[in-house]
């Protein structure tokens, strides 16, 4: 009997779109190339990992992508946007939002202040730390959302720098929140971590991926083998390979990037 060809049902998906991407980015410091010629397209709804040994280029890369630093050439999109000569102020209010390795919440303020001081721009109050807390009681259901959001809602009129350091990073990620990324950076966001933060921030991640993208610097690779849709490898500020973790754990060249030549 003759019919229709049956098409797998994965050929048939359509890819995410890609929401930021990077074209030949070069970063040239008097004279040494930190980073050379690299591509990267960041999608919607994906966890994207950017690893490498230690001195690879992918803290450079972040500033490049986040606009902390120019590039000596190349093109950086956001949404469709070139934002290679954007200012890191408009970047952020077009939805490029990143956190750092260093946890960057307000100790001596509630959790929940914490969260209501970071919506104040997206408020259109604009930071401004001279107001009186109370004047900013109308960001407490946002807040207050958020936090659930996270699970950090036991903990709302806690100091912020009494929490466990997870939790403290959790709080950081409710903060990028607040400013509702289209697109979320966050620089090695297990740095530090036991094991039982990694696996609350892992799913954490996971949750706040499912409506935008996540492009994330991580060194511990039993996270991103289980979280990451998509890992560029780094080497010597070059794009070394890319694809999902089966696929680059099996590339020679990431094989030896991370434990040395096979006479080693």
């Amino acid at each position: 009997m003759t019919g229709a060809a049956t098409v797998p049902p994965d050929l048939n998906a359509e890819e995410p779109r890609v929401v930021l991407s990077a074209r030949g980015l070069r970063r040239d410091f008097a004279g040494f190339v930190a980073v050379r010629n690299v591509d990267l397209d960041v999608r919607h709804g994906n966890i994207h990992a950017l690893i490498g040994p230690n001195g690879a280029g992918k803290t450079t890369v972040f500033n490049l992508l986040t606009k902390f630093l120019a590039p000596t050439s190349g093109r950086i999109e956001l949404l469709g946007h070139d934002i290679t000569r954007t200012s890191p102020a408009k970047v952020a209010r077009m939805g490029l939002v990143r956190s750092f390795q260093i946890s960057a919440i307000f100790p001596h303020l509630s959790v929940l202040d914490n969260v209501r001081v970071a919506l104040q721009r997206p408020a259109g109050l604009g930071i401004q730390f001279w107001r009186s807390l109370a004047a900013l009681d109308r960001l407490t259901p946002r807040a207050m959302e958020l936090l659930r959001s996270v699970g950090l809602d036991d903990a709302t009129n806690r100091l912020a720098g009494d929490l466990s350091y997870g939790r403290k990073r959790v709080l950081e990620i409710a903060t990028t929140l607040a400013l509702d990324p289209k697109v979320l950076l966050l620089d090695e966001p297990m740095a530090g971590m036991g094991h039982e933060d990694v696996a609350t921030v892992s799913a954490l991640i996971r949750s706040v991926a499912g409506d935008r993208a996540v492009l994330m610097v991580e060194h511990n690779l039993t996270v991103v083998a289980d979280l990451c849709d998509w890992i560029t490898v780094m080497q010597r500020g070059e794009v070394l390979a890319a694809g999902d973790y089966a696929t680059v754990s099996r590339d020679e060249r990431v094989k030896v990037a991370y434990m040395g030549t096979a006479d080693d």
